[in-house]
C-alpha cells in the first residue's frame, strides 16, 4: 500500500550564518591540509560531525589542547574563553577563529560589564560551549541559570546585569526579566538573543500550521533544537523529534498526510532532504 505523503521542507530551516561560516572555513582547510583539529563538536549535530570527520576533522577537548603544539585548531561558532587563546599562544597553535560575530559581540559586552564591576547573571544552559566562553569573560564569576527556579535559594545582589545565551527563547528571557523586576531587583537587562534564531519562531509558527504531521530534525545535543521543537509542538501537536531518517516509523503517518520537515540552526539541509527522500518511498 502506498501512503502518497505530500512532503515539504521549510526553506528557512537549516544552518544559521555562524555555523555556515565555521563549516566553510573547516572544509577549506581540510581540502588544503587533509586534516584539521577542532575544539569540541563543530556543530551540535552528530551526522554533520561524522561527515566532516571523514574529510579529516579531528575533534579534541580542552584537555587535549594543553598537550597539542604547532598545529592549527578551529574555534567553532560557540566561541571560547580567554584561557583558550592563552594556551594557544604558549603552544604555538594557530587558531582558526570561526566564533560567530553575534557571540563575539556578546562576549565583549559581558567583559565590559565585568570590567565595570557589575554583578552579572547569564540565562543559559549549564556546561554549554557558548556559556563557558561567556563565563570566561567574567573570570567565571557570573551566575549562570537555566531556569528562574534555580534562583529561589540564591542570595542575589540588589542590582545586577542580565544577559542571555544567544540561542535562548526570547519570550522566556523577557518573562524572567519581568519576574526579577517584580521581586524588587534593579535589573539592567540586555536582550542578546540572536535574531536569526528568534525570527525562526515566527517562521516556524506559520510553517507548521499548514501540515498534518511535522518532523523536526535535530541533534539531541542542540539547545536551539530543543527550543524550536517546543515552538513547533505548541502550534502543531502532531510534531515528532527525530535525529535522522533511521528514526522514521510508518505508524507516525496516515495515507495522504501533508508532512512538513524543519530543523534547528545546527541541522544540515542534506539531512532534511534525506528524510524527505525516505518519506517519498512510503
Amino acid at each position: 500500500m502506498s501512503y502518497n505523503l505530500q512532503v515539504s521542507i521549510d526553506r528557512d530551516s537549516g544552518f544559521c550564518f555562524g555555523v555556515v561560516y565555521a563549516i566553510d572555513m573547516a572544509e577549506e582547510i581540510l581540502t588544503e591540509d587533509g586534516y584539521l583539529y577542532c575544539l569540541g563538536d563543530i556543530v551540535h549535530n552528530d551526522a554533520e560531525v561524522e561527515r566532516l570527520k571523514l574529510k579529516g576533522l579531528r575533534i579534541i577537548s580542552h584537555d587535549d589542547l594543553i598537550d597539542l603544539k604547532n598545529e592549527k585548531v578551529l574555534i567553532r561558532a560557540h566561541g571560547e574563553a580567554p584561557e583558550t587563546y592563552k594556551i594557544a599562544l604558549q603552544n604555538n597553535i594557530t587558531l582558526i577563529d570561526a566564533s560567530c560575530p553575534v557571540v563575539l559581540k556578546l562576549q565583549n559586552r559581558i567583559k565590559n560589564s565585568h570590567d565595570a564591576k557589575e554583578k552579572i547573571l547569564i540565562f543559559g544552559k549549564h556546561g554549554h560551549a557558548e556559556v563557558i566562553g561567556l563565563q570566561g569573560q567574567t573570570n567565571n564569576e557570573a551566575l549562570v541559570f537555566q531556569d528562574i527556579a534555580e534562583l529561589e535559594d540564591v542570595n542575589l545582589p540588589d542590582k545586577f546585569t542580565l544577559y542571555s545565551q544567544t540561542t535562548k527563547s526570547t519570550d522566556k528571557f523577557y518573562a524572567i526579566k519581568d519576574q526579577l523586576i517584580n521581586r524588587g531587583f534593579d535589573v539592567k537587562a540586555n536582550d542578546t538573543i540572536c535574531r536569526q534564531v528568534s525570527n525562526r519562531y515566527d517562521d516556524l509558527r506559520n510553517f507548521v500550521k499548514s501540515f498534518d504531521r511535522i518532523l523536526f530534525v535535530s541533534g539531541r545535543k542542540s539547545s536551539n533544537g530543543k527550543v524550536l521543537y517546543e515552538v513547533c509542538r505548541q502550534y502543531n501537536p502532531n510534531t515528532y523529534f527525530i535525529s535522522n531518517a533511521d528514526e522514521l516509523e510508518l505508524s507516525m503517518f496516515n495515507p495522504g498526510d501533508k508532512v512538513g520537515i524543519c530543523g534547528a540552526t545546527s541541522t544540515p539541509m542534506w539531512l532534511m532532504k534525506n528524510v524527505k527522500e525516505v518519506l517519498e518511498t512510503y
